[in-house]
């Protein structure tokens, strides 16, 4: 995705003064990392982008300049980690019109956000709208697929009177699962699985699942005509595609067999090896239902809105780190791949970023070839490496290079971690041989809904200083990652010191990753 290099634009650095100088100089590169972070995820809090994308005035409701008219009609239902906050809020806004309502949240949010002190987050009692959980570690079950049958029979009795609210966030794909018949649940999990443990992208994951849904792919839109749809959409996709965040239950979508077969085999998912129903559902005509009126009435029915996204997440920690003493870079929010080529990005980044010295001829053009492979744009890295420079050669201080995305990894091993702690498991393996905070880089790589795959971790800090931690603590790094056990190498390692733990965060725009470089000595020529 093509992105300009920063959301802020090139500044001289400008450190703090006085006494903030005197605070920040006291804190360590990993507290300042850890609190960026929290920053980020500060900015895309449910409350906050549902009061920012969402207005009233009297009964007429406004969502990005178009007008809706309350009457008593309106309704929701939402679905995804972000979506229980998201309701909350919405429910302050126009409560007064609201029938009813269903969301489906992740197993045990309410109990987390109730002893993170987050009661703004949670639905008041005597509330309208009905909050059910389920996906334990991500993963859709049985209590899931319950709630997205509320949903499903709740929008099918609407009339073209009514007004349906919907709340979508990352984690609505498997928050709203509804295999279509003869499929069962565990058949759809067991195919999206193997596509995802073989490294599938998240578009060829959704393109797969929607063929597979009841709901995704505009089935949500379709049960709820001929009634007005408004969705508002916390986006956890690189390039915020509307169709793509949740698998697309809004925005309807022509499923092509052929793709999905193309997906299928791409990654060794032969016709002998899919159970029966998946191939009678793919082997059907389509599309998928009976149409309900013009494709341009269809249209007109449905607005989606983008309230939310890792754009404005790294936005505000860039904010957060020139208040720590950082000059702050973004890279790009669509950072993807596979998470060794991402790992060697930054790792040769920070090589590039913390020499004494010109770096070597090839080390610019190593980086520019991994551009494609990690969704980076040649002209943001030719960006990033300019301002890089231009701050070692110039004596400029600290900087924080910000991305965010979403890598993938592929699974070889049954360990227990996450793509997060995968990635800064292997940026602190390339870092080896570069000198210790506060001299030497600090990496930080974290989900901003707080939980890494199924584990407890939102992520880890890293530095050059992992291998040896590691090495005389008996731990082998390198077989943890063999066998994806980035959690339990973490867990172990001095402690768990080094785990980013924040809780469930209540909202989800992919991931943050974060590379602090000190400030680099300036070494004059001849001396």
């Amino acid at each position: 995705m093509a992105r300009a290099l920063s959301l802020f634009r090139p500044l001289f650095f400008m450190p703090p003064v006085g006494v903030r100088r005197a605070i920040v100089c006291r804190m360590s590169l990993d507290t300042r990392a850890r609190e960026v972070f929290a920053a980020a995820i500060e900015a895309v809090q449910p409350d906050t982008v549902v009061h920012q994308g969402l207005q009233r005035t009297g009964d007429t409701l406004l969502v990005n300049g178009h007008s809706f008219t309350l009457r008593n009609n309106l309704h929701l239902v939402g679905f995804g980690k972000a979506v229980l906050g998201m309701a909350a809020e919405a429910e302050r806004i126009v409560g007064d019109h609201l029938v009813r309502g269903v969301v489906s949240v992740p197993h045990g949010i309410q109990e987390t956000l109730q002893q993170h002190g987050k009661d703004q987050m949670l639905l008041k009692e005597g509330s309208r709208i009905k909050v059910m959980e389920g996906a334990k570690h991500n993963l859709s079950d049985s209590e899931a697929q319950r709630a997205a049958e509320c949903i499903k029979d709740l929008a099918s009795t609407l009339t073209e009177n009514d007004l349906l609210l919907v709340l979508i966030s990352g984690g609505g794909s498997a928050l709203l699962p509804a295999p279509v018949p003869p499929i069962s649940l565990q058949e759809k999990q067991d195919v999206t699985r193997r596509l995802a443990a073989a490294g599938a992208t998240i578009q060829e994951l959704n393109s797969v699942r929607r063929a597979l849904s009841l709901l995704k792919g505009g089935g949500l839109a379709h049960c709820a005509h001929p009634a007005q749809v408004v969705s508002l959409v916390l986006s956890d996709v690189i390039g915020d595609p509307l169709d793509l965040i949740a698998s697309g239950p809004t925005v309807w979508t022509e499923v092509c067999p052929e793709e999905v077969w193309s997906v299928l085999g791409r990654y060794g998912l032969s016709t002998a090896s899919l159970p029966a129903s998946v191939k009678e559902v793919l082997g059907r005509s389509f599309p998928r239902w009976e149409p309900v009126g013009d494709q341009s009435d269809r249209a007109a029915r449905v607005f989606n809105a983008v309230i939310g996204s890792n754009s404005i997440a790294l936005e505000s920690a860039g904010r957060r780190a020139r208040e720590l003493g950082f000059r702050p870079v973004v890279l790009s929010p669509g950072v993807r791949g596979d998470v060794r080529s991402v790992s060697r990005l930054y790792g040769l980044l920070a090589h590039f970023a913390c020499s004494h010295k010109e770096p070597p001829t090839e080390l610019p053009a190593e980086i520019l070839k991994l551009g494609p492979e990690t969704g980076v744009e040649s002209w943001d890295l030719c960006r990033a490496m300019q301002v890089l420079g231009e701050g070692r050669a110039e004596g400029w201080g600290a900087t924080c290079l910000l991305a965010g995305g979403e890598p993938t990894v592929q699974l070889t091993g049954r360990g227990c971690g996450g793509r997060n702690q995968e990635l800064a498991l292997r940026v602190g393996l390339e870092l080896r041989g570069m000198e210790l905070p506060p001299k030497g880089p600090v990496f930080l790589s974290g989900g901003t809904d707080g939980q890494d795959g199924p584990t407890e971790a939102a992520g880890a800090v890293t530095d050059a200083g992992l291998g040896e931690e590691a090495q005389t603590q008996g731990l082998d790094a390198k077989g943890f990652l063999v066998n994806n056990d980035s959690f339990t190498f973490f867990s172990r390692l001095s402690g768990g010191q080094r785990l980013l733990l924040p809780g469930l965060t209540g909202t989800n725009v992919m991931d943050v990753h974060m590379l602090l470089i000190p400030p680099i000595p300036v070494v004059v020529s001849g001396h």
